[in-house]
């Protein structure tokens, strides 16, 4: 089903903490859309908001004009791509694959070199923002592609997403979302080392993230991460696991580029040493423990 005109019906493919938010947002912009995914609860919810399900890759492909996969990491997105059954068996000429998971920039060339061969077209599209943005439609989209390819899902994007910036490429959407990805992992961690330190003084926490928010040191990942640290809500908004993914992503990119990363490095040995104490499906925010078992503090109001 190519792409020509206004773009309607849309495949997405998984439908986990990112994917299922986003799937319902597309329905709520009124495009058609059919669903794959493994949990049947989860298709059952989505079947009652006006989603049609599928039962492979492929027959998601047959039936829209954009296929939009959001999965784990780069193995899950080659193998329902272009595996047996994939979306490239189904796909019509002309029609688009928009890969919202954050996988390793290379591989999105190599899967749009592979689509190309079947006059597919490919856009790698990562997100930021978590799963709260899901929700609300508000994610940052991080897009590499052709520009007349942009465009055209441009309204797509827009349903899912208040930011949606093309920055070169396909691939520069994922190097977009490691440079992303670095920056939260080291503010994260920024954090959590003052709020241990004042925590450990006698300073209470909550009175030092009030008086340094406004000013330089002030920043998005603070204001979303220091409440929930110290009200110790560490259910997921973004697992452990997944940043781990995402900066093994980082750092097998950099050392493909010659780019060496020592703060990054030295963050995924901590959030590694969470995840074999057995966080790894925590929130991100936990990697404030880390530094607490160090200290021999808790950082609560």
């Amino acid at each position: 089903m190519p792409v020509s005109g206004s773009i309607r019906k849309i495949g997405f493919i998984g439908l986990g903490i990112m994917g299922k938010p986003m799937s319902k947002n597309l329905l709520k912009a009124g495009f058609e859309v059919v669903v794959l995914g493994r949990n049947k609860s989860v298709l059952d919810e989505l079947a009652a908001a006006g989603a049609k399900s599928a039962a492979s890759p492929k027959a998601v492909a047959e039936q829209s004009q954009v296929v939009i996969t959001m999965l784990p990491n780069s193995p899950q997105v080659w193998e329902v791509v272009l595996g047996k059954n994939g979306v490239v068996e189904g796909a019509a000429k002309k029609s688009v694959v928009i890969d919202m998971s954050s996988i390793a920039p290379s591989v999105s060339r190599e899967i749009s070199k592979e689509l190309a061969k079947k006059d597919v077209e490919m856009l790698d599209a990562p997100v930021s923002g978590g799963q709260p943005k899901a929700i609300d439609g508000t994610l940052s989209v991080m897009v590499g592609g052709k520009r007349e390819v942009f465009d055209t899902c441009y309204e797509v994007l827009s349903a899912m997403a208040s930011s949606v910036v093309l920055t070169g490429d396909i691939g520069a959407g994922n190097i977009t979302k490691l440079a992303n990805q670095i920056i939260v992992a080291i503010n994260i961690a920024a954090m959590s080392e003052a709020l241990v330190l004042a925590s450990k003084a006698g300073v209470e926490p909550s009175l030092v993230y009030q008086a340094i928010r406004g000013g330089l040191a002030g920043s998005t990942v603070l204001d979303a991460k220091a409440p929930l640290i110290m009200d110790r809500k560490f259910n997921p908004g973004f697992r452990i696991n997944l940043h781990l993914k995402d900066l093994a992503n980082v750092l097998e990119t950099s050392h493909q580029l010659g780019v060496p990363l020592p703060l990054t490095s030295a963050v995924m040995e901590m959030f590694l040493a969470l995840k074999t104490k057995g966080f790894g499906d925590s929130d991100h925010g936990s990697l404030v423990r880390y530094y607490e078992n160090l200290a021999e503090v808790e950082v609560k109001r």
